[in-house]
């Protein structure tokens, strides 16, 4: 999975990163998204510069919670018990990022409303999602004679861009809570060519 690179600097790395975003994350659950930067650095008992000088802007900051949240995805995915078929694995992923989006809502809908938010440099999210449909998919196993003959990293980014789409309308709020899951699943069944089972 490509991973937002930490900067190499003696006192700017990795700890010093995680302390900053960690008091993000704090700061969202206290209900604070307009948080500042002063804000921030008060959170995270560091210097005023510190938030800059790691991420350059508050948009980069949340795009490594939004990379925080592909990686657990990821792992919560790769424990779960294998299973055989392809269109099984990727619904099954779908189903582990829904419930990720959905244990802390408000939080997970302010993270995904910056994505857009350009920035100094661009993030990594399209790569790190990509990462983990790819995953899902493997070797396709299971997929029906159209599919078979698709390129898998082209299924990957495609399933990428679909559950970005559903994600979007409901970090808007246009799509409830309880609907996120069965559009979701929608989107990847159709982009599978498989029966959705809005059931699951």
């Amino acid at each position: 999975m490509t991973v937002i690179k930490p900067s190499s600097s003696g006192s700017r790395g990795e700890p010093v990163r995680n302390r900053v975003i960690d008091a993000a994350e704090r700061l969202l659950r206290d209900g604070k998204a307009e948080f500042s930067m002063r804000d921030l650095a008060t959170e995270a008992g560091v210097s005023f510069a510190t938030p800059f000088n790691q991420f350059g802007s508050k948009a980069a900051i949340m795009h490594a919670l939004s990379a925080r949240r592909i990686a657990t995805a990821t792992r919560r995915f790769a424990e779960k018990p294998r299973l055989d078929d392809a269109g099984q694995r990727v619904l099954l992923a779908v189903g582990t990022v829904v419930e990720l989006m959905l244990e802390e809502p408000h939080v997970n809908r302010a993270v995904m409303g910056w994505l857009g938010t350009p920035g100094p440099t661009h993030g990594e999210v399209l790569a790190q999602s990509t990462a983990l449909w790819t995953l899902a998919i493997g070797a396709g196993e299971g997929l029906i004679a159209q599919q078979q003959g698709r390129s898998h990293p082209a299924l990957a980014r495609h399933l990428a861009f679909g559950f970005r789409g559903v994600l979007s309308f409901w970090t808007a709020g246009e799509l409830p809570d309880d609907e996120l899951a069965p559009n979701a699943r929608d989107v990847a069944s159709a982009l599978l060519m498989l029966r959705s089972d809005r059931s699951r």
